[in-house]
Protein backbone atom coordinates (compact mmCIF):
# COMPACT_ATOMS: atom_id res chain seq x y z
CA UNK A 1 0.00 0.00 0.00
CA UNK A 2 2.80 2.17 0.90
CA UNK A 3 4.53 1.71 -2.31
CA UNK A 4 1.42 2.56 -4.11
CA UNK A 5 1.07 6.11 -2.69
CA UNK A 6 4.13 7.14 -3.27
CA UNK A 7 3.72 6.02 -6.64
CA UNK A 8 0.99 7.80 -6.98
CA UNK A 9 2.18 10.72 -5.40
CA UNK A 10 5.00 10.87 -7.87
CA UNK A 11 2.81 10.87 -10.74
CA UNK A 12 0.87 14.05 -8.90
CA UNK A 13 4.32 15.33 -8.40
CA UNK A 14 5.26 15.24 -11.91
CA UNK A 15 2.17 16.32 -13.69
CA UNK A 16 2.67 19.20 -11.45
CA UNK A 17 5.40 19.87 -12.33
CA UNK A 18 4.56 19.80 -16.58
CA UNK A 19 1.76 22.51 -15.50
CA UNK A 20 4.64 24.97 -13.43
CA UNK A 21 7.09 24.45 -16.27
CA UNK A 22 5.95 23.81 -19.41
CA UNK A 23 8.66 23.01 -22.65
CA UNK A 24 9.17 25.23 -25.49
CA UNK A 25 6.37 23.49 -27.62
CA UNK A 26 3.58 23.97 -25.12
CA UNK A 27 4.11 27.74 -24.43
CA UNK A 28 3.96 31.10 -27.11
CA UNK A 29 4.30 33.83 -24.65
CA UNK A 30 6.41 36.59 -25.52
CA UNK A 31 9.75 37.05 -24.33
CA UNK A 32 10.92 40.41 -22.58
CA UNK A 33 13.96 40.91 -23.04
CA UNK A 34 14.95 43.48 -20.26
CA UNK A 35 17.27 46.70 -20.88
CA UNK A 36 18.50 48.80 -18.13
CA UNK A 37 18.80 52.21 -19.58
CA UNK A 38 16.09 54.55 -21.49
CA UNK A 39 15.56 54.11 -25.14
CA UNK A 40 17.69 55.99 -27.29
CA UNK A 41 20.88 54.83 -26.19
CA UNK A 42 23.35 51.90 -27.27
CA UNK A 43 22.05 49.36 -25.35
CA UNK A 44 18.70 50.06 -26.44
CA UNK A 45 19.48 49.81 -29.82
CA UNK A 46 21.28 46.66 -29.78
CA UNK A 47 18.04 45.33 -27.66
CA UNK A 48 16.14 46.16 -30.54
CA UNK A 49 18.02 45.02 -33.50
CA UNK A 50 18.26 41.27 -31.90
CA UNK A 51 15.12 41.43 -30.41
CA UNK A 52 13.40 41.60 -33.83
CA UNK A 53 15.77 38.96 -35.46
CA UNK A 54 15.65 36.55 -32.33
CA UNK A 55 11.73 36.77 -32.71
CA UNK A 56 12.23 35.33 -36.16
CA UNK A 57 14.50 32.61 -34.98
CA UNK A 58 12.67 31.47 -31.91
CA UNK A 59 9.52 31.90 -33.70
CA UNK A 60 8.18 33.84 -30.69
CA UNK A 61 7.20 37.77 -29.93
CA UNK A 62 10.27 39.58 -28.83
CA UNK A 63 9.25 42.56 -26.58
CA UNK A 64 12.35 45.15 -25.55
CA UNK A 65 11.25 46.17 -21.93
CA UNK A 66 13.06 49.04 -20.99
CA UNK A 67 13.99 49.33 -16.91
CA UNK A 68 15.68 52.96 -16.71
CA UNK A 69 17.42 53.23 -13.34
CA UNK A 70 20.29 52.96 -11.15
CA UNK A 71 22.88 51.91 -14.04
CA UNK A 72 20.80 48.87 -14.70
CA UNK A 73 20.11 47.62 -11.02
CA UNK A 74 16.48 48.01 -11.69
CA UNK A 75 16.64 45.86 -14.91
CA UNK A 76 19.05 43.94 -13.02
CA UNK A 77 16.48 43.22 -10.25
CA UNK A 78 13.63 42.45 -12.26
CA UNK A 79 15.81 39.65 -13.66
CA UNK A 80 16.43 38.14 -10.24
CA UNK A 81 12.84 38.76 -9.79
CA UNK A 82 11.14 36.75 -12.87
CA UNK A 83 9.71 33.26 -12.90
CA UNK A 84 12.77 30.88 -14.40
CA UNK A 85 10.12 29.67 -17.27
CA UNK A 86 11.98 30.91 -20.60
CA UNK A 87 9.70 34.42 -21.01
CA UNK A 88 12.69 36.86 -19.42
CA UNK A 89 15.94 37.69 -20.60
CA UNK A 90 18.19 40.91 -20.07
CA UNK A 91 20.53 42.10 -22.15
CA UNK A 92 23.21 44.25 -20.12
CA UNK A 93 27.01 45.67 -20.96
CA UNK A 94 29.62 44.99 -18.59
CA UNK A 95 28.55 48.02 -15.56
CA UNK A 96 25.45 46.51 -14.52
CA UNK A 97 27.09 42.42 -14.71
CA UNK A 98 30.51 43.30 -13.02
CA UNK A 99 31.05 46.68 -11.83
CA UNK A 100 27.88 47.60 -9.91
CA UNK A 101 28.06 44.40 -7.60
CA UNK A 102 31.18 45.77 -6.19
CA UNK A 103 30.46 49.75 -6.27
CA UNK A 104 26.82 48.98 -4.62
CA UNK A 105 26.55 47.52 -0.84
CA UNK A 106 23.34 46.15 -1.55
CA UNK A 107 22.74 46.11 -5.39
CA UNK A 108 20.03 43.28 -4.42
CA UNK A 109 21.11 40.52 -6.68
CA UNK A 110 24.11 38.64 -7.66
CA UNK A 111 24.98 37.65 -11.13
CA UNK A 112 26.28 34.58 -10.09
CA UNK A 113 23.88 32.63 -8.55
CA UNK A 114 21.05 34.32 -9.51
CA UNK A 115 21.41 34.61 -13.94
CA UNK A 116 22.32 32.05 -15.74
CA UNK A 117 24.67 33.35 -19.16
CA UNK A 118 23.45 32.75 -22.24
CA UNK A 119 25.81 33.95 -24.66
CA UNK A 120 28.11 36.69 -25.52
CA UNK A 121 27.15 39.10 -28.25
CA UNK A 122 30.08 41.90 -28.56
CA UNK A 123 33.15 43.74 -27.09
CA UNK A 124 33.81 47.71 -27.32
CA UNK A 125 35.30 50.39 -25.61
CA UNK A 126 34.71 53.50 -23.86
CA UNK A 127 36.21 56.87 -24.80
CA UNK A 128 36.19 60.49 -24.22
CA UNK A 129 34.23 62.76 -26.52
CA UNK A 130 33.48 66.75 -26.09
CA UNK A 131 30.85 69.34 -27.14
CA UNK A 132 30.91 70.85 -30.64
CA UNK A 133 31.25 74.12 -28.34
CA UNK A 134 34.71 73.22 -26.22
CA UNK A 135 37.56 73.50 -28.69
CA UNK A 136 39.82 70.62 -27.80
CA UNK A 137 40.35 68.30 -30.59
CA UNK A 138 42.84 66.20 -28.60
CA UNK A 139 43.44 65.55 -25.02
CA UNK A 140 46.33 67.50 -24.56
CA UNK A 141 44.20 70.41 -26.00
CA UNK A 142 41.56 69.12 -23.52
CA UNK A 143 43.83 69.20 -20.75
CA UNK A 144 45.21 72.92 -21.79
CA UNK A 145 41.47 74.02 -21.74
CA UNK A 146 40.45 72.79 -18.76
CA UNK A 147 43.80 74.29 -17.28
CA UNK A 148 42.33 77.80 -18.56
CA UNK A 149 39.05 77.63 -16.54
CA UNK A 150 41.31 77.23 -13.22
CA UNK A 151 41.96 73.49 -13.97
CA UNK A 152 38.09 72.59 -13.74
CA UNK A 153 35.70 70.99 -16.17
CA UNK A 154 32.68 68.53 -15.97
CA UNK A 155 32.01 65.64 -17.68
CA UNK A 156 29.37 63.82 -17.90
CA UNK A 157 29.06 60.01 -17.50
CA UNK A 158 26.12 57.48 -18.16
CA UNK A 159 26.37 56.21 -14.62
CA UNK A 160 27.40 56.81 -11.27
CA UNK A 161 29.84 54.71 -10.01
CA UNK A 162 31.14 53.23 -13.73
CA UNK A 163 33.74 52.84 -15.47
CA UNK A 164 33.79 56.11 -17.25
CA UNK A 165 33.49 57.59 -13.75
CA UNK A 166 36.64 56.01 -12.75
CA UNK A 167 38.25 57.01 -16.17
CA UNK A 168 37.20 60.50 -14.99
CA UNK A 169 39.15 59.90 -11.73
CA UNK A 170 42.11 58.69 -13.54
CA UNK A 171 42.28 61.79 -16.26
CA UNK A 172 42.05 64.25 -13.15
CA UNK A 173 44.76 62.61 -11.15
CA UNK A 174 47.16 61.78 -14.15
CA UNK A 175 46.96 65.73 -14.88
CA UNK A 176 46.17 66.73 -11.85
CA UNK A 177 43.24 68.73 -12.79
CA UNK A 178 39.60 69.29 -11.11
CA UNK A 179 37.51 67.25 -13.18
CA UNK A 180 33.81 66.49 -12.16
CA UNK A 181 32.08 63.25 -13.24
CA UNK A 182 28.67 64.09 -13.74
CA UNK A 183 25.82 61.04 -13.71
CA UNK A 184 23.25 60.84 -15.91
CA UNK A 185 20.71 58.23 -16.07
CA UNK A 186 21.54 56.17 -19.34
CA UNK A 187 23.74 57.73 -22.32
CA UNK A 188 20.48 58.90 -23.85
CA UNK A 189 20.15 61.85 -21.44
CA UNK A 190 23.96 62.30 -21.57
CA UNK A 191 24.23 62.29 -25.40
CA UNK A 192 21.29 65.25 -24.93
CA UNK A 193 23.22 67.92 -23.12
CA UNK A 194 26.39 67.50 -24.96
CA UNK A 195 24.85 67.80 -28.33
CA UNK A 196 22.81 71.44 -26.62
CA UNK A 197 26.36 71.84 -25.42
CA UNK A 198 25.13 71.95 -21.49
CA UNK A 199 28.55 69.75 -20.91
CA UNK A 200 31.69 70.43 -22.60
CA UNK A 201 32.76 66.94 -22.16
CA UNK A 202 31.51 62.82 -22.00
CA UNK A 203 32.77 59.80 -21.12
CA UNK A 204 30.82 56.67 -22.46
CA UNK A 205 30.80 53.95 -25.16
CA UNK A 206 31.73 54.46 -28.65
CA UNK A 207 28.20 53.16 -29.81
CA UNK A 208 26.65 55.92 -27.76
CA UNK A 209 29.13 58.45 -29.06
CA UNK A 210 29.61 57.21 -33.35
CA UNK A 211 26.73 58.84 -35.22
CA UNK A 212 27.09 62.11 -33.75
CA UNK A 213 30.63 61.63 -34.34
CA UNK A 214 30.12 60.99 -37.84
CA UNK A 215 27.24 63.66 -38.09
CA UNK A 216 30.08 66.20 -36.40
CA UNK A 217 28.27 67.05 -33.70
CA UNK A 218 30.92 66.16 -30.91
CA UNK A 219 34.46 65.15 -31.29
CA UNK A 220 35.70 61.99 -29.53
CA UNK A 221 39.10 62.89 -28.63
CA UNK A 222 40.40 59.65 -27.16
CA UNK A 223 39.46 55.42 -26.07
CA UNK A 224 40.38 52.88 -24.79
CA UNK A 225 41.68 49.60 -25.79
CA UNK A 226 44.73 48.07 -26.55
CA UNK A 227 44.06 49.35 -29.87
CA UNK A 228 42.72 51.77 -32.41
CA UNK A 229 39.15 51.14 -33.47
CA UNK A 230 38.27 50.36 -37.47
CA UNK A 231 35.47 52.83 -37.08
CA UNK A 232 37.93 55.30 -35.56
CA UNK A 233 41.24 55.35 -36.99
CA UNK A 234 42.11 58.85 -36.41
CA UNK A 235 41.44 58.81 -32.68
CA UNK A 236 44.01 57.53 -30.44
CA UNK A 237 44.04 55.28 -27.54
CA UNK A 238 44.97 56.23 -23.96
CA UNK A 239 47.60 53.43 -23.69
CA UNK A 240 49.17 55.78 -26.48
CA UNK A 241 48.39 58.70 -24.32
CA UNK A 242 49.88 56.79 -21.54
CA UNK A 243 47.57 55.43 -19.13
CA UNK A 244 48.64 51.95 -18.84
CA UNK A 245 46.40 48.90 -17.15
CA UNK A 246 43.34 49.63 -19.10
CA UNK A 247 43.46 47.61 -22.34
CA UNK A 248 40.68 44.60 -21.33
CA UNK A 249 37.85 45.58 -23.04
CA UNK A 250 33.85 45.68 -21.73
CA UNK A 251 31.28 43.59 -23.66
CA UNK A 252 27.65 42.98 -24.12
CA UNK A 253 25.61 39.57 -23.06
CA UNK A 254 22.56 38.24 -22.52
CA UNK A 255 21.28 36.55 -19.17
CA UNK A 256 18.10 34.24 -17.83
CA UNK A 257 17.19 33.91 -14.28
CA UNK A 258 18.82 30.99 -12.48
CA UNK A 259 16.99 28.06 -12.91
CA UNK A 260 15.49 28.48 -16.17
CA UNK A 261 15.27 24.87 -17.96
CA UNK A 262 18.05 24.16 -19.87
CA UNK A 263 15.52 23.64 -23.08
CA UNK A 264 15.17 27.18 -23.23
CA UNK A 265 18.64 28.72 -22.32
CA UNK A 266 19.79 26.35 -25.15
CA UNK A 267 17.28 27.42 -27.94
CA UNK A 268 18.07 31.05 -26.77
CA UNK A 269 21.93 30.64 -27.03
CA UNK A 270 21.74 28.45 -30.46
CA UNK A 271 18.99 31.47 -31.98
CA UNK A 272 21.67 33.82 -30.72
CA UNK A 273 24.45 32.55 -32.36
CA UNK A 274 22.44 32.15 -35.59
CA UNK A 275 21.30 36.07 -35.90
CA UNK A 276 25.00 37.00 -34.98
CA UNK A 277 26.15 35.44 -37.98
CA UNK A 278 24.08 37.06 -40.07
CA UNK A 279 26.10 39.55 -42.51
CA UNK A 280 22.91 42.50 -41.98
CA UNK A 281 23.56 41.48 -38.24
CA UNK A 282 27.16 41.87 -38.00
CA UNK A 283 27.10 45.02 -40.37
CA UNK A 284 24.81 47.16 -38.35
CA UNK A 285 26.47 46.08 -34.86
CA UNK A 286 29.78 46.87 -36.45
CA UNK A 287 28.64 50.30 -37.72
CA UNK A 288 28.06 50.85 -33.92
CA UNK A 289 31.35 50.46 -32.89
CA UNK A 290 31.27 47.37 -31.70
CA UNK A 291 33.25 43.98 -32.27
CA UNK A 292 30.97 41.28 -33.27
CA UNK A 293 32.06 37.94 -31.21
CA UNK A 294 29.67 35.48 -30.13
CA UNK A 295 30.64 33.83 -26.83
CA UNK A 296 28.95 30.46 -25.39
CA UNK A 297 27.71 30.57 -22.10
CA UNK A 298 31.01 29.49 -20.62
CA UNK A 299 33.13 31.56 -22.49
CA UNK A 300 30.82 34.50 -21.36
CA UNK A 301 30.82 33.82 -17.65
CA UNK A 302 35.17 33.71 -18.45
CA UNK A 303 34.95 37.20 -19.38
CA UNK A 304 32.93 38.54 -16.77
CA UNK A 305 34.83 36.91 -14.32
CA UNK A 306 38.37 38.39 -15.93
CA UNK A 307 36.80 41.92 -16.46
CA UNK A 308 35.71 41.96 -12.66
CA UNK A 309 39.04 41.44 -11.38
CA UNK A 310 40.63 43.64 -13.71
CA UNK A 311 38.05 46.34 -12.45
CA UNK A 312 38.25 45.00 -8.91
CA UNK A 313 41.75 46.16 -9.27
CA UNK A 314 41.09 49.72 -10.35
CA UNK A 315 38.09 50.33 -8.10
CA UNK A 316 40.58 49.65 -5.06
CA UNK A 317 43.25 51.28 -5.84
CA UNK A 318 41.16 54.48 -6.34
CA UNK A 319 40.12 54.29 -2.74
CA UNK A 320 36.44 53.86 -3.95
CA UNK A 321 34.04 53.10 -1.19
CA UNK A 322 30.91 50.46 -1.76
CA UNK A 323 27.76 52.91 -1.48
Amino acid sequence: MTDRRRFCASLIAAATLGVASPGWAQTDAAIHLLVGFPPGGGSDAIARLLGEKLQSELGRTVVVDNRPGAGGQLAAQQLKAARADGTTLFLSHDHTISILPQVVKKPGFDPHSDFESVGGIATFVNGLAVSSGTPARSVPEFVAWARSRDGQAAIGIPAPASTPEFLVQLLAKKYDLKLTAVPYKGSAPMMADMLGNQIPAGVGSVPDFIEFQRAGKLRMIAVLGGQRQAALPDVPTFSELGFKGLEDTPFYGIWAPKGTPAEFTTRFTRALEKVLALPEVRQQLTNMGLTVGYMTPNQLDARERAYTQVWSRIIRESGFQAQ
